[in-house]
């Protein structure tokens, strides 16, 4: 799955490698590896069309 975070846009689009519980494994374009939590963060999916 695609995604952005909402509040680092220079990120840029990640993908999803693994959901552990609330812990979000997402590999970004510009910042590498990120774990996230995901009870403190709703990540945006990006749908093809967004591309």
């Amino acid at each position: 799955m695609l995604v952005r975070h909402p509040e680092r846009a220079e990120w840029g689009i990640g993908q999803v490698q693994s959901v552990i519980g609330n812990r979000i494994t997402v590999n970004f374009q510009n910042e590498g590896k990120v774990v996230i939590d995901g009870a403190h963060v709703i990540l945006s999916r990006v749908y093809d069309h967004e591309l």
